[in-house]
């Protein structure tokens, strides 16, 4: 339990995504003493428009000396004269590169003075308790996300000035209005499929409302950031909230952090449905999760959905060879493998190397760097040594997972195989411990794995290939698993009756 008595920002030491274990002080009592980053996109947005939104934050309950507005015009023409404003406001310019949501929120947190960051887009206005919400989060949890909501309404009809002099909340003020009665709150559904995100779902990041959340700057960069490369409308958001997902960050619901959007939600945008469908083919490289890529096409993408790393100890390079291959030809096809071996034969290392270099999907490395850097965006994370292998020991290790965030498998004579979840593996190193501590543990029999030993190289005495079979037998085993009908069950048939028949002659 994280205590709100212990001064200073700390990670988030609870299992899954249960943000109710995080011990906050009550919001009605909550006296801030951080300072808050505002950032705000900004591309042609109507004058009244921005008045209203620059308005409601006069009207924040947190202290005014204690935050900055700092709006990042994308290229707008003619570009955006700062605002009068009694808040501290600053306008940074970028230049117009298409849609550059992504780079401006990269532009205004570089900008920003501030280590609490909140985002708010340019026709949003925040009611008078939204900073307060928010920033009650990051005083006290380093890698939470403050997730807020927001709803569609019509604003056209209220100048700056009745804004500004409104003493209420903003939705009593738009209550009067029929745009304003009954408006939809986005994530209402989704926030009941998962119970206010305390479920095990591994699609929570999907929550994220790009122009209404918060995030400590460390971890927002130490998430990489935005992605720069999204010069189109839609998911650069998603695509963001996704990596701090698999970082093991904390995603909170922070209902009184609601924003209002001037002006109903488009019954239809055809350039917007468009850029979407386009971003959608570009996020599946990026975003490893069914939703976005589905299971049937077997593809290489840019962010493997598992990091396997194949440990060589001191084994035979063949035998690593092996390993490798049939990890490459397990039923789960969306994996890239890292082979781990040691600098003390330079030999081996560069074998390896003139083998699996040109695969896109291995990476043979001598030792140092670290897994879960080589493979930054994959939920699921799978070690073996170079001494076991089996057949779609991968797809295997996942079933024996289910929703758990570690399952291990001990081996006879030491060792094991593992895998954990991404998020699990951060968060530990973020908090102290293991990767259990923060969600269940469950432990395999290594025989439900069908483990079994890699054949013996060629000229190293026949050694033993599967439970026991020679080396022999370990390449017939083999030829006999390509057989998968009537047809070539003869023909394999025919072939061992020859062999054996050659074996017999040749004494």
């Amino acid at each position: 339990m994280l205590g709100y008595l212990e001064m200073g920002a700390r990670p988030a030491g609870v299992r899954y995504n249960d943000w109710r274990g995080v011990d906050l002080p009550p919001l009605a009592g909550f006296a801030p003493r951080l300072p808050v980053s505002v950032v705000m996109p900004y591309y042609r947005t109507p004058g009244a428009v921005l008045g209203r939104t620059l308005a409601a934050l006069e009207g924040q309950s947190y202290p005014r000396d204690l935050f900055e507005v700092v709006i990042v015009d994308d290229g707008s023409e003619p570009p955006l004269e700062l605002p009068r404003s009694p808040l501290n406001v600053r306008v940074v310019r970028q230049e117009r590169c298409g849609v550059g949501i992504a780079r401006a929120r990269n532009t205004g947190v570089r900008a920003a003075a501030h280590d609490i960051i909140l985002f708010l887009d340019s026709d949003l206005m925040a009611e008078p308790g939204w900073m307060l919400a928010h920033a009650r989060w990051h005083h006290f949890v380093s890698d939470v996300v403050s997730v807020g909501f927001l709803a569609h309404v019509r604003a056209d009809h209220l100048s700056e000035d009745t804004v500004r002099g409104w003493s209420g909340t903003l939705g009593e003020l738009l209550s009067g209005d029929s745009g304003g009665r009954g408006a939809a709150v986005n994530n209402q559904l989704y926030m009941l499929r998962t119970q206010d995100l305390t479920t095990r779902s591994d699609d929570l990041f999907r929550v994220v409302v790009g122009g209404n959340f918060g995030i400590g700057r460390g971890f927002y960069w130490e998430a990489g950031g935005h992605n720069e490369s999204f010069v189109r409308y839609g998911l650069e958001d998603t695509e963001f909230s996704y990596r701090v997902y698999t970082r093991g960050g904390l995603f909170a619901p922070v209902r009184e952090g609601l924003v209002w959007h001037q002006g109903r939600k488009p019954e239809s945008d055809a350039d917007k449905r468009r850029d979407t469908r386009v971003q959608r083919g570009k996020a599946a490289h990026l975003i490893a999760h069914p939703q976005f890529r589905g299971g049937r096409a077997r593809r290489i993408y840019a962010a493997p959905q598992y990091g396997v790393t194949i440990e060589a100890g001191d084994c035979p390079a063949e035998q690593v060879i092996e390993v490798v291959g049939n990890v490459l030809a397990d039923r789960v096809y969306d994996l890239a493998v890292r082979v781990e071996v040691g600098d003390d034969d330079g030999e081996r290392l560069a074998w390896l190397r003139d083998v699996f270099d040109p695969d896109p999907r291995v990476r043979v490395t001598a030792p140092g760097g670290d897994a879960l850097e080589e493979f930054p965006a994959s939920p699921f994370q799978v070690r073996l040594p170079a001494t076991v292998t089996g057949r779609d020991l991968v797809h295997r290790l996942r079933g024996r997972l289910g929703g758990a965030a570690m399952a291990t498998a001990a081996l006879d004579g030491g060792g094991e195989v593992s895998i954990a979840r991404a998020w699990a593996l951060h968060r530990a190193r973020r908090c102290g411990g293991a990767s259990g501590d923060f969600g269940d543990a469950r432990r395999i029999a290594a025989g439900r794995l069908g483990l079994r030993r890699p054949a013996a190289p060629a000229g190293d005495g026949g050694g033993a290939g599967v439970a026991g079979i020679p080396g022999r037998g370990q390449y017939l085993l083999e030829r006999a698993r390509d057989v998968h009908s009537l047809r070539e069950a003869w023909w394999f048939a025919r072939w061992v009756a020859r062999w054996c028949w050659r074996r017999v002659r040749a004494g």
